[in-house]
């Protein structure tokens, strides 16, 4: 088997209705713009508060895809 390389990037997504959608939408949005992704992990959740309510979910998400430079 070929060796390979892996580079990882955090990304913060966001939701009104949950980390789940938050995260989702991270991974979603990185699909659109690299090949090969290959793990998703979810490493922090928080959430913004407006007037001591949830307004938002945050989930910060690193995401794993095949490096694909030269040399």
């Amino acid at each position: 088997m070929a060796e390979s390389v892996y580079k990882v990037i955090e990304l913060v997504g966001t939701s009104t209705e949950s980390w789940e959608k938050a995260a989702k939408a991270a991974v979603d949005r990185a699909a659109k713009s690299l090949r090969d992704l290959r793990v998703a992990e979810v490493v922090q959740q928080d959430m913004q508060l407006k007037d001591g309510k949830v307004e938002a979910y945050r989930a910060k998400v690193k995401v794993s895809f095949k490096f694909e430079g030269k040399g």
